[in-house]
């Protein structure tokens, strides 16, 4: 659908196949020839405007034909107004809009002491919020159920969450429905399978039966790429290992006290792991899916429309963040920044290994992966349906699922779009890509199919 479509015309489609109006094979082609007739006569606020209203028509009617016929039956004048009465349509435009007065400029943002959250963190004492206005107090917290319900209660106003966490709360799994928004990820990668050192000759996972492995959270990529992983060779991550909750904080301590064969979790977990010699990196997730997500910035959808000047503020100074982070020759400057006590608290010479990719593996070998660890922003809905996926295969979630509706109301891609070219990043043009975990190619458009293929999943 192009920017400058009028979403409360019953003739348009806001279909992602195709152009809205019919006329053309793609939106691409259709934005270029409608942009040379109106980009001159529309103002930055109408355009503005017509992309909250889509978004917002887009959630409500998932499928065009609902739409159309609900606009030929009331007519343009009185959708307006009905989705006006519960969707603050003007209030959430001014999201992109520049320079208007912050509603709230001391913030409380919660995150968890692992590298994940470096352009948080680090926007922190690098001035990025302050740029645009804000003084933010970002605070460093136990863990993530803690993260979730400091955030769910308001002491925290947004926070450094898990990329599956929004959704969850979204639907009600683990927890009670609250409507929460993504609208940047942290960080691509950046996680590994980390192993106690006597199992140094078990390499191949077939040999793994009877394990015991940590993971951050159920809910967290960090789960569902073990449980991938072990599925893929063989093992059921239900009967055949145990695997449990432990904070990234006590992950080393629990491998060193041998209550655990294991973990797949964030870092700088993994590399504390060889630093104390207690464990070596059996594989980086980057080998399981290249480009993976992995932490997110969250906040409520009520924060969002209530105050969206404020929002617009902290989700660009997290973006521009990223930007920064992004750049190999900043990454020694961020580990000097994040290491003190009040934010990750390691040496530092771990935090560069990890960030500039040069790292000891604890199998005596220095290995150079420069995109161990990766910073971008961008929210991909596609993300966003593989993950619900796998919530369905392993059990956390039931029944029928509206995967792209979803993926859409809670990774909020338009809105990183537009600070991402703000910042001088350029953002994707579509919102959904496939991609390959493993070897095998996920196609956003058909999660069913692809969650039928598994022959390991929990039994329904």
């Amino acid at each position: 659908m192009s920017t400058f479509d009028n979403p409360f015309d019953p003739n348009r489609r806001l279909s992602s196949f195709g152009c809205s109006c019919g006329q053309h094979a793609s939106d691409a082609e259709h934005d270029a020839a409608l942009q040379l007739q109106t980009v001159g006569s529309q103002s930055d606020e109408q355009r503005y405007e017509g992309v909250v209203a889509s978004a917002v028509m887009r959630a409500m009617f998932p499928l065009d034909v609902a739409r159309r016929t609900f606009l030929k039956s009331v007519g343009a004048a009185t959708a307006v107004a009905a989705v006006s009465q519960f969707f603050p349509l003007k209030t959430a435009t001014e999201v992109f809009a520049q320079g208007a007065p912050l509603e709230k400029k001391d913030l409380k943002v919660g995150f968890i002491p692992i590298t994940c959250a470096t352009p948080i963190i680090m926007a922190a004492p690098m001035g990025f919020y302050a740029k645009n206005g804000l003084n933010v107090e970002v605070i460093k917290t136990a863990g993530w159920a803690v993260i979730r319900d400091k955030t769910v209660n308001k002491e925290y106003d947004a926070a450094h969450m898990l990329s599956p966490m929004p959704l969850a709360l979204t639907l009600g799994a683990g927890s009670n429905p609250v409507p929460y928004t993504m609208p940047a990820v942290e960080n691509i990668n950046g996680q590994a399978i980390t192993l106690a050192l006597k199992h140094k000759d078990k390499r191949n996972p077939k040999d793994w039966k009877g394990f015991k492995f940590a993971v951050p959270f159920d809910y967290s990529m960090h789960n569902y790429l073990l449980r991938y992983y072990l599925a893929e060779h063989g093992i059921d991550p239900d009967t055949d290992v145990q695997i449990r909750a432990v904070p990234p904080p006590e992950m080393v301590a629990n491998l060193r006290a041998d209550n655990i064969d294991g973990f797949l979790g964030p870092d700088p977990m993994n590399q504390r792991a060889v630093y104390d010699n207690v464990g070596f990196i059996h594989i980086l997730t980057k080998d399981i899916w290249e480009g993976h997500p992995c932490c997110a910035f969250a906040a409520s959808k009520e924060f969002v429309t209530t105050m969206p000047n404020t929002y617009a503020a902290l989700l660009k100074s997290i973006i521009d963040a990223t930007a920064f982070a992004h750049k190999a020759e900043n990454r020694k400057q961020i580990a000097e920044a994040i290491s003190p006590a009040n934010y990750i608290n390691q040496p530092q010479i771990v935090l560069e290994q990890i960030l500039t990719g040069t790292f000891a593996d604890g199998l005596g070998n220095i290995v150079k992966q420069p995109n161990r660890l990766d910073f971008d922003p961008f929210p991909w809905q596609s993300f966003a349906v593989w993950i619900m996926t796998q919530m369905k295969r392993w059990g956390q979630i039931k029944g029928d699922v509206d995967y792209k509706a979803v993926a859409e109301q809670v990774y909020l891609a338009t809105d990183t779009a537009k600070l991402m070219k703000d910042v001088g990043l350029t953002p994707p043009t579509t919102t959904t890509k496939s991609f390959s975990v493993m070897g095998k190619t996920f196609d956003p458009a058909k999660p069913e199919d692809y969650l039928a293929s598994f022959k390991i999943k929990k039994a329904s």
